[in-house]
């Protein structure tokens, strides 16, 4: 069997088995997970999508180095009251850009694509959901079209520097001196090893962790060509930092509802950074959650619960 078939297969068992262990709804709308492909900006763009399309929408965007299967116990707990859809960007998950493609991999053409994306599915408004490197993905699109965006949670999703920790270190120092030896280096961000420590540093039980979470991601960046497309990506981050003001600008002008649920233990985000948002959003919600940065691996049902009683004070039902 090919290796990318063997891939999709392993991951879509394991996710369906992940969504049904999350608890059931008590509602009778059918929260049942589809799995599904869009053709958006040139890319095959794989999805999960739950609930009645007709409910309001919540983009779920992920982060490194997973996909969308690091939302798959959240959807059910969202699906039986919205229309929630999971997209893996670019470079990660099954997510497929066509060999030969010039396909630049920067965050503002995962931002285009995943725009793109939006339109494929004839999303109007939505409430985004975002993690890691889905929230410069995600103010992207809020910055840029602000209409759209209802809510916005972010779980350890960064807009200021004093969110960003002493973990940086490495990738700063390849901001400021690109060179190959310091792009090298961060090849160690990539190992196994390095991913697992990103699901259990800060974690008071790691047996909570499950496995295959970063088996999977780490078989993915381990795909030929993806470790090059990781560290463009390093080095990007770079512009994401820079463009801080105008996200926060955006925040000041628009005042959108705003929920952060953060693992206080983040090696990477610091709860400074979560604090950081009531300053453009006075009205901001922040919540802390005694774990790391793969906050949903260990306290999904909790962060589940305070998610959906956000989304149904602030998002409009039509």
């Amino acid at each position: 069997m090919h290796f990318r078939t063997l891939l999709a297969s392993s991951i879509l068992s394991v996710a369906a088995v992940g969504g049904a262990t999350a608890a059931p709804s008590p509602s009778t709308v059918d929260t049942t997970v589809h799995y599904r492909f869009a053709e958006a900006d040139g890319v095959r763009v794989f999805y999960r999508e739950a609930g009645d399309p007709r409910a309001p929408t919540v983009l779920l965007l992920h982060g490194f180095p997973t996909s969308s299967f690091m939302y798959r116990n959240l959807i059910p707990l969202l699906a039986d009251r919205y229309h929630v859809v999971a997209p893996d960007l670019p470079g990660f998950g099954l997510t497929e850009v066509p060999d030969g493609a010039r396909y630049t991999y920067t965050f503002d053409r995962l931002a285009v694509t995943v725009n793109a994306f939006t339109q494929a599915l004839g999303l109007k408004r939505y409430a985004i959901e975002v993690f890691d490197y889905g929230a410069p993905v995600g103010w992207r699109l809020a910055a840029a079209h602000p209409e759209r965006i209802t809510a916005i949670v972010t779980q350890n999703g960064n807009a200021y520097e004093e969110g960003l920790s002493t973990g940086w270190n490495p990738i700063q120092t390849y901001w400021k001196e690109p060179t190959d030896a310091h792009r090298q280096a961060l090849r160690e961000f990539l190992t196994l090893d390095a991913i697992k420590w990103q699901y259990t540093h800060g974690v008071a039980d790691p047996t909570l962790v499950a496995p295959e979470t970063y088996a999977l991601d780490f078989s993915q960046v381990s795909r030929r060509g993806n470790a090059d497309i990781q560290l463009d990506l390093f080095l990007d981050y770079r512009n994401n930092v820079a463009k801080y003001p105008s996200f926060q600008a955006y925040f000041r002008k628009y005042q959108p509802p705003l929920l952060a649920v953060w693992g206080k233990n983040d090696p990477f985000f610091l709860p400074p950074g979560a604090e950081a948002f009531k300053r453009d959003l006075p009205r901001a919600e922040v919540r802390f959650y005694d774990t790391g940065h793969f906050a949903l691996e260990t306290h999904g049902a909790e962060i589940g619960a305070e998610i959906r009683r956000f989304l149904d004070r602030v998002v409009p039902r039509d």
